[in-house]
């Protein structure tokens, strides 16, 4: 039996239909004025980039540039060599959130086709933001070619979305409880507090782990279902989605000024909470937001120091892989027009010989 579906089963038999019970949340949402939940949305969004601007902008008002440029000429080589490395691993490790979704959806690709979608959709939508369309977009450009529709894109789209947000939530639980006492010590908070709150979080994602495992799940995106993935994929899910996150602070955590005093695992707990913020703010990659609160967060060392590395991560983690998804995206597009020339060329030979 299959509860609190989207659903409305009809009948030729004149039974009457069944209707689902409606959530608080939809039913909040029908008394609410057309478009009032998306306007509040926006406004939330607009509030949070003002509010980290004008942090960013006091912060940056006290800030030598002088002393900046010397950091990130005293940036070790070593330093720019790990911080790539870490970034080709989070990237590969993003591929596998296309692969776990391709799997759900029950839809075959070639995985140098899942890599190319996954890497220059997630390489683009980073740098240009609003990832529902442009990472939808350059999905759609690549797996049609394989005979994906556009709705099958859509859910896949939608199963990533998902992958990323259950990847974070269990780093945020793992980390307030591992990195308690660090912590503490960063935010003046008790070290009990965010044992407790990781311990909350921790217990909603196996909560959700168990709600999946129950039976299946689905939900309903613009007028379609989409079938939720079960425990099995959502533990895959979860997999990549720490995998990724790990790598990818990793990247920022290789190029930070030996002052900062702070283990990974607090590092990681700021790192993840600055992405969110971003995200919320759906400002592209993040930029200006995830700034302002590394560099409000980050202790034992000089802002120009850390402004210096969030002006590396920028460029190895974001611009470098946007500038290598195009380049790849015209080669690929070159050769598939090549290859489809010398086939035209190849048949009219043919059929005059």
């Amino acid at each position: 039996m299959q509860q609190d579906e989207d659903l409305a089963i009809s009948s030729h038999s004149g039974l009457p239909a069944v209707i689902r019970r409606k959530s608080f949340f939809e039913s909040l949402q029908e008394r609410l004025p057309h478009g009032a939940s998306h306007l509040f949305g926006v406004l939330a969004s607009l509030a949070l980039f003002g509010i980290a601007a004008y942090i960013l902008a006091n912060t940056l008002s006290h800030v030598r540039f002088a002393d900046v440029a010397e950091a990130l000429t005293a940036t070790s080589g070593g330093q720019i060599f790990a911080a790539l490395f870490f970034t080709i691993l989070s990237y590969v490790a993003l591929t596998g959130y296309d692969v776990s979704a391709l799997r759900q959806i029950r839809h075959y690709s070639p995985y140098r086709v899942t890599a190319l979608a996954s890497f220059a959709s997630y390489a683009i939508s980073f740098n240009l933001g609003f990832p529902i369309v442009t990472g939808a977009a350059v999905r759609y450009w690549i797996y049609s070619r394989i005979g994906m529709s556009a709705l099958q894109v859509a859910n896949l789209t939608v199963i990533t979305g998902v992958t990323f947000w259950l990847g974070m939530t269990a780093v945020v639980g793992f980390t307030l409880v591992k990195a308690a006492g660090s912590l503490a010590a960063l935010d003046g908070l008790p070290t009990p507090l965010h044992t407790a709150i990781g311990v909350v979080i921790l217990a909603m994602v196996a909560g959700y782990g168990a709600w999946v495992a129950l039976e299946p799940r689905r939900i309903r995106l613009r007028g379609h279902v989409l079938e939720m993935p079960g425990v099995g994929s959502t533990v895959e899910q979860l997999a990549v989605g720490v995998a990724d996150l790990c790598a990818a602070s990793a990247v920022l955590y290789m190029l930070l000024p030996a002052g900062v005093d702070l283990d990974y695992t607090a590092f990681l707990a700021v790192y993840v909470l600055a992405c969110i913020l971003g995200v919320v703010s759906h400002a592209p990659g993040g930029i200006g937001v995830f700034e302002a609160t590394m560099l409000h967060a980050l202790p034992g060392a000089s802002q120009e120091s850390v402004l210096a590395s969030l002006l590396l991560f920028r460029v190895v983690y974001y611009f470098l892989p946007f500038i290598v998804a195009l380049a790849t995206l015209g080669a690929d597009e070159g050769a598939r027009r090549w290859g489809a020339l010398r086939d035209a060329v190849a048949r009219i030979i043919e059929e005059r010989t």
